[in-house]
């Protein structure tokens, strides 16, 4: 299946959002569709990625990049996104340096290997995603003996009611993972040449 809606060409959007792809294209080798998919809408691409980055690159809390990914890979995986399984199991598996961690998780976070503090997070999370109506005191009190405190809570709610909202973008859209994505952190990366 192919994209819905035709990628624009870099060319023919707003600078600022030309310099962010350029960067990241710089910086991973290619172009992450998803930079591509948003970027039809300007204003909806700056917000979309204003607010990833707030959750995504904030340097306070206690939750580690590995745990966010976890989060988006786990919640993702539930909500039957392709794209967005592939591309943040991708960065999971680097940033964990695990390369199986990332399909166990999209298959079974149950049993796969984490820790009690990580099992902990994604039972939180997935109740987030798929019975938020339901959640009360005592799935916050599970959460503290494990290291979380009520803004480390809000950071993995917020996480994956996020990323509901980009995996349902990207499905409905027809949004395809990048190819390079299915190989990052499962294969070491060559080393340069001296």
């Amino acid at each position: 299946m192919s994209t819905r809606y035709p990628f624009p060409a870099v060319n023919d959007l707003p600078e600022d959002i030309q310099a962010r792809i350029l960067e990241v294209q710089e910086k991973a080798g290619f172009v992450p569709n998803v930079f591509l998919g948003f970027a039809r809408r300007p204003a909806e691409w700056r917000a979309f990625f204003a607010y990833h980055d707030a959750l995504m690159l904030k340097e306070e809390g206690s939750l580690t990049k590995g745990e966010r990914e976890m989060i988006v890979t786990v919640t993702s995986a539930a909500n039957q996104c392709l794209y967005c399984v592939v591309a943040h199991g991708a960065i999971l598996r680097i940033y964990e340096k695990k390369p199986l961690l990332a399909d166990q998780l999209a298959v079974n976070y149950r049993k796969a290997d984490i820790s009690p503090r990580e099992r902990a997070m994604l039972d939180f999370a997935m109740k987030v995603s798929e019975r938020s109506h339901e959640l009360e005191e005592a799935d916050f009190a599970a959460l503290h003996p494990h290291g979380f405190d009520d803004e480390d809570i809000w950071d993995i709610a917020a996480i994956t009611a996020f990323f509901g909202l980009s995996n349902r973008m990207a499905s409905f859209a027809g949004m395809q993972p990048n190819p390079e994505f299915y190989l990052m952190g499962h294969v070491p990366k060559a080393k340069p040449q001296a």
